[in-house]
């Protein structure tokens, strides 16, 4: 094990773990004043349930060891073996580091999820959801990937989540809102009560991504660095594309889209960040840009209402970074080239990858929601929709003004 290392992933283990409360100031601040609390207690509730559940099962299913490609053991049940020696899948760390800092991956996907149903799901369903999902979706994904399963078999690049955190929190998302319907009230009453709050959130987010891919090199070496430029260089040229496309579209940039723009080259970069260079990190998080506001453009053509866009900026986003990361990967940077650089192969390994991640994911999630609805319904009482979720469903209120 190594010292270094070790002080590493707990830091970048602690920004992640913040990322949690900073999507909920991002989610918060998009909603009507009447949800703010409820949509808030999403994301501190994943936290708590989420944590909980990767310790007992979670974890095991995911990292524990392989059977048949598709899940984990029951090796590492209720944590049993996992304290201080190293980690098997990562021999530089303590067993407990590594597993601490892939819960935080583990609570930040299932909260990324709460956006698409946001102002309309009843609180107990969204528990029984997160905690079935968690078990269901996301410990297989991250097996498959990152626990010795089939897509990392198969040669599958995804450095930091592209497809574990980011496609599947958007496939799940777009079953979330077909499932359970578009909200009561329509219009310019769905604007968001705090932009104040939600560029916040975003910038909290932003800081905690560092974290997010420069840890997933596992250790604190040259690849981290190279993780952490990439991704904000991505970001950055993010914002670039999509206020460009604002711009033209609608005559102004705004301090959504700015933000908007730096999370969809956030999410395009993540499968990527320790596979690119720099140049091509730019470009990719620039078209990420253009991707995810076209996503979220669409939405209300295709119908859906994905109350604050998973499906277009997470979804979306997460699917080109997973494709571009087959296009320019390099092996100057991490041992695998991409098309550019003389491997086809990869792209279709991607590709196959991207697809089997939409599937599994959306069709779980749909039996998932099946359950949950036959056993606590999923969706709150037209009169508390109009009342808000605040008062409804916590007996609070997010401003007494």
């Amino acid at each position: 094990m190594n010292a270094s290392d070790t002080a590493f992933i707990i830091i970048c283990a602690t920004m992640v773990m913040l990322m949690t409360p900073a999507l909920a100031l991002f989610y918060g601040g998009l909603v009507r004043a009447r949800n703010v609390l409820s949509t808030h207690m999403h994301s501190y509730a994943c936290l708590g349930l989420i944590s909980v559940l990767w310790a007992f099962v979670g974890y095991t299913l995911a990292f524990g060891g392989d059977v048949g490609g598709l899940i984990g053991n029951f090796d590492f049940l209720f944590l049993k073996g996992v304290g201080g020696e190293s980690a098997p899948m990562a021999p530089q760390l303590p067993h407990t580091v590594f597993m601490g800092f892939q819960c935080m991956f583990a609570v930040l996907t299932v909260a990324l999820i709460s956006g698409a149903y946001a102002e309309r799901i009843r609180f107990s369903a969204m528990l029984l959801f997160s905690g079935l999902w968690l078990i269901c979706v996301y410990s297989p994904m991250a097996h498959w990937v990152w626990g010795g399963g089939w897509m990392g078999q198969m040669g599958a690049l995804d450095f930091a989540g592209g497809a574990v955190v980011h496609m599947s929190s958007g496939a799940a998302a777009l079953a979330c809102a077909q499932a359970l319907g578009p909200r009561i009230s329509t219009g310019s009453q769905h604007s968001p009560h705090s932009l104040p709050l939600t560029l916040l959130g975003g910038g909290i987010l932003w800081f905690g991504w560092f974290g997010f891919n420069a840890g997933s090199a596992l250790a604190s070496g040259s690849l981290a660095g190279q993780a952490l430029v990439t991704t904000h260089m991505a970001s950055a040229c993010g914002i670039l594309g999509w206020l460009l496309i604002e711009w033209k579209h609608t005559g102004k940039p705004t301090s959504l889209g700015a933000i908007s723009g730096a999370l969809a080259g956030l999410v395009a970069i993540t499968p990527g960040a320790g596979f690119v260079e720099i140049l091509p990190a730019m470009l990719i998080g620039f078209i990420g840009g253009l991707v995810c506001y076209g996503g979220v453009f669409m939405k209300g053509k295709l119908g859906y209402d994905d109350a604050l866009d998973v499906v277009g900026i997470h979804g979306l986003g997460g699917t080109w970074g997973a494709l571009a990361t087959g296009l320019f990967a390099s092996a100057a940077i991490n041992n695998v080239d991409g098309l550019f650089y003389g491997n086809p192969g990869q792209v279709w390994i991607q590709l196959v990858s991207i697809v089997g991640t939409w599937v599994f994911v959306y069709i779980a999630t749909r039996i998932i929601l099946y359950v949950v609805n036959a056993i606590v319904g999923l969706r709150v009482a037209p009169e508390e929709e109009f009342t808000g979720l605040d008062l409804g469903e916590h007996n609070e209120r997010g401003y007494n003004l």
